[in-house]
């Protein structure tokens, strides 16, 4: 799976309150290695601006909305996140910013890899040096 795309993950409706899960290697095409979420983000501030060589990721708004710009080198995709039954899969080599949070989002991120420094790309114009020469 090369492409981002937006995966729509169960949804287990009940008077009390709905449920939504995802497990490794069924609704997304990973194992889990590593969790992380994104909060209280000031407004009008940006979160990521970079890629990854070998990582891969899963993003969900579990509360609120935030908008997740993809480039892969030739394209720019943005993709408005708002409903915590849907998750957005970015592969590896792709750049990503996260942006337009309301107020008391929360971002949460399935990650393949532990953290690993030497995995990112934190320049724009080195990761579009590094697209054009796969």
């Amino acid at each position: 799976m090369n492409e981002p795309m937006l995966i729509e993950l169960p949804k287990i409706v009940d008077p009390r309150g709905n449920l939504s899960f995802f497990e490794n290697l069924k609704q997304i095409p990973f194992e889990i290695k590593r969790t992380y979420w994104i909060y209280d983000v000031p407004g009008g501030e940006m979160r990521g601006s970079h890629a990854f060589k070998i990582q891969q990721e899963f993003i969900i708004a579990l509360s609120g909305s935030f908008d997740v710009i993809l480039h892969d080198g030739t394209r720019e995709m943005c993709f408005s996140l708002n409903r915590s039954y849907y998750g957005l899969y970015v592969p590896n080599k792709v750049w990503r910013k996260i942006e337009n949070f309301s107020t008391n989002a929360l971002a949460f991120i399935a990650s393949d890899m532990k953290y690993d420094e030497n995995d990112y790309v934190r320049d724009f114009e080195e990761f579009l040096h590094l697209q054009t020469n796969q």
